[in-house]
């Protein structure tokens, strides 16, 4: 796909940017799959999100080239982060078109990045078709989610995760769009390893599952998953035909099995991710009998998580026996009337006497208010600071006008 010297080329690039993320085999994952399981910590990059790499590399080359009119691309976040931060150093504006109910979280970080953000359409496809008519109004360059040099910045992460564990037997790759697998790909046959390559995709989002069995693109008329990341309706015909030839195969996995997954990097690993940074560890537990004393590394894309997606993790171990599902139980209930009594204080603006009751957060609320303040913020198995506690506890009202907490 591309020469060791182009390769080496946007190593360099990167490299101007970021130090290599690191890549761990974690004692409790190893015991937990009975495999060595070496983590690519993508999280770990100045935006936190593997896609930072390909932005770098694509807005260099452009600027390169002259290309230095402006771009805009359409995104659910990630590369929406990694297009204005690479952008802002090569002096290139950049143009985000996000669909309609995007993660608040997301958003405001692209905004941070120095991007004008634009919110159109009701999923990635439909953001994807107001950014290509925009650009032709105002003379933008369009920049897809899947682009030649995108996947060749990306590659550097699989190159890092292959300097460091060797030839690994599986390496499991989630699939947004395709930039990350085929790199992976890409990267893997450069240096000539017999690595199976698996890639992973949400139910709710099974395009690349449909097309690798099928031979062809087959896209769906929806998705319907909280991993936005991999929120994909239809595969890119290029990406498709690399992942076709260079993946093993390709796991489908539940919003289940992400939370749960979620939950098993936080026990482990202490690392919170996002819906599609645990994707791929998602598949390596459905596969965890075929991977057994297997030599297997998982790519934790990104850590951009967002508090639906931090709530759905915490509930998914509440009924599990232990003194961790416990605590999550705890954690939600506190949060829950947190929210609520916040949201009551508002409409009501005053107390009626009794008792002030402090909260774990450090907020006092009035006496007679019906809260019941757990402390469970300050249980150390949570290992939570006191900001951790009280950005927590500002962030639950969200969840209960949503209807998510």
């Amino acid at each position: 796909m591309f020469t060791a010297e182009e390769f080496e080329e946007a190593r360099g690039i990167v490299r101007e940017a970021m130090l290599p993320t690191p890549q761990y085999v974690w004692p409790l994952l190893r015991d937990e799959f009975g495999a060595e399981v070496w983590v690519k910590h993508e999280n770990h990059t100045p935006i936190g999100a593997f896609k930072v790499r390909g932005g770098l590399v694509h807005m260099r080359r452009r600027r390169e080239r002259g290309e230095t009119n402006g771009v805009i691309s359409a995104t659910r976040g990630n590369h929406g982060q990694s297009l204005p931060f690479a952008g802002a150093r090569e002096g290139i504006p950049v143009t985000i078109v996000v669909p309609h109910g995007n993660s608040v979280e997301k958003n405001a970080a692209m905004r941070a990045l120095g991007a004008e953000l634009i919110e159109e359409g009701s999923d990635f496809d439909e953001a994807k078709a107001a950014a290509e008519r925009i650009a032709g109004e105002r003379g933008l360059d369009m920049v897809p989610s899947f682009h030649r040099e995108l996947v060749l910045g990306v590659s550097t992460y699989a190159r890092e995760l292959f300097d460091a564990a060797g030839a690994l037997d599986t390496v499991y790759v989630p699939i947004g769009l395709g930039s990350g697998i085929c790199g992976t790909i890409a990267m893997r046959d450069m240096l000539g390893l017999a690595t199976s390559i698996v890639g992973v995709v949400a139910e709710g989002a099974p395009g690349y599952a449909l097309s690798f069995a099928d031979g062809r693109v087959v896209g769906s008329d929806s998705v319907d998953t909280f991993a936005d990341g991999i929120a994909v309706r239809v595969p890119d015909p290029d990406a498709l035909e690399i992942v076709r030839k260079g993946a093993d195969r390709i796991v489908t996995v539940s919003d289940d099995d992400i939370a749960d997954a979620i939950r098993l990097y936080y026990r482990t690993t202490h690392n919170l991710a996002e819906g599609a940074g645990a994707a791929a560890l998602a598949g390596l537990v459905k596969e965890r009998r075929v991977m057994a004393s297997k030599r297997v590394g998982i790519i934790l894309s990104g850590g951009i998580s967002t508090w639906g997606c931090s709530a759905r993790s915490s509930r998914a171990g509440i009924d599990r026996p232990g003194p961790q599902a416990r605590h999550l139980q705890k954690l939600r209930q506190c949060v829950y009337h947190r929210a609520c009594e916040q949201l009551r204080l508002e409409a009501e603006r005053k107390a009626v006497g009794g008792r002030d009751t402090p909260c774990a957060c450090g907020r006092v609320f009035p006496g007679r208010s019906g809260f019941r303040c757990l402390r469970s913020f300050e249980e150390p198995h949570l290992g939570l600071s006191a900001r951790a506690r009280t950005r927590l506890c500002a962030g639950a009202p969200t969840l209960i006008r949503e209807g998510k907490a």
